[in-house]
């Protein structure tokens, strides 16, 4: 593939977190339409290399592009550019409980920059049919079970049509049926394009659905054979 389908790209990147070193020598790259995994145990750096792709940790050695914006030197006006290519999906769903699945969608959409209500409203119907919850907009989030309300997560992550997808343990609060299913759906979102890379600790899915893996240990990034 071409360096110019790269939607992540780090080369020789050390990840600190303040001054203490996290991770060392991270050379990366994912191209558009990959699903990867990513594992390692807990606290061995993988949200931190989350937080860097996100712009949440400030990249300061080495060079890293997410899309095609560079994290080096990220001015803070630039993050929120940066976010609305990437769809960002994590364990705890943080949707907005007294609002409806539509008016949660609507949200990020107005706050994202979108003006047209009729344009927004098809958006929303649009990423609700690609989850499998397009009867579901008017409900609340109390009202759907878990694996519905990681759906409206997913979708929430699609309106703007990201280039990559990070998630961060999509699965850890859901049953295995159900983990599944958004494991299936999620592989489905990458065979369009979209870039996708999935933190997780769910060693079953990783035998059930093989893909390329990545694994986080002793402070280095590395490729695991399948």
């Amino acid at each position: 593939m071409a360096s110019s389908e790269s939607r992540i790209l780090l080369k020789n990147v050390q990840i600190f977190q303040g001054k203490h070193l996290i991770l060392k020598d991270v050379n990366l790259d994912i191209h558009s339409g990959e699903f990867v995994y990513m594992i390692g145990k807990t606290g061995s750096g993988k949200s931190s290399l989350l937080k860097t792709l996100y712009a949440d940790i400030p990249l300061k050695d080495g060079e890293g592009m997410v899309t095609d914006m560079s994290l080096v030197n990220l001015r803070k006006n630039d993050v929120p550019f940066l976010r609305r290519k990437l769809g960002i999906v994590f364990q705890d769903f943080q949707l907005l409980s007294d609002r409806s699945v539509h008016d949660n969608l609507f949200f990020v959409l107005k706050a994202t920059g979108w003006d047209s209500k009729k344009k927004m409203d098809e958006r929303i119907e649009e990423v609700l049919d690609m989850v499998g919850l397009k009867t579901k907009g008017h409900k609340f989030p109390h009202e759907l079970s878990g694996g519905e309300q990681q759906r409206v997560v997913i979708a929430r992550a699609l309106l703007n049509r990201p280039q990559l997808i990070l998630a961060d343990e999509p699965t850890g609060n859901l049953d295995p049926e159900t983990s599944e299913e958004i494991i299936r759906l999620l592989i489905n979102i990458s065979r369009t394009g979209t870039a996708m890379l999935v933190a997780t600790h769910d060693y079953e899915i990783l035998k059930k659905y093989p893909s390329r893996t990545i694994v986080v240990e002793d402070s280095t990034v590395k490729e695991k054979s399948l």
